[in-house]
């Protein structure tokens, strides 16, 4: 299914200056915008979502999205692939957080 996009959420402290950098140093395009929270840019069949400090999953958003444990999401570290379901946080066997998503009304 080559129309398909996979689909990478980084955390960023600045999406317009994240929207920048990879659309001017690495040949994305900008697909949608709603800096300061959010924006996807793609390139090929790889979206990479942008989520802001003000995004849902964004440590300031309201209740905000911790794991468990009560670590919040920063920038660097915070990547993760949607698999499906609601929208939780888990670690793998490595520590690294994976989001489980699930559009509304699913």
């Amino acid at each position: 299914m080559p129309d398909e996009l996979v689909n990478v959420r980084y955390m960023v402290n600045d999406v317009q200056e994240s929207i920048e950098f990879y659309t001017e140093h690495f040949g994305f395009e900008l697909r949608s915008s709603a800096a300061r929270a959010f924006a996807d840019v793609v390139r090929g069949p790889l979206r990479l979502q942008l989520a802001g400090p003000t995004s849902s999953a964004g440590p300031t958003s309201s209740p905000g999205r911790p794991i468990p444990d009560g670590r919040k999401p920063a920038p660097g570290g915070w990547n993760r692939i949607h698999f499906g379901g609601q929208q939780i946080l888990i670690d793998d066997p490595s520590g690294n957080p994976i989001e489980l998503f699930q559009p509304a009304g699913t």
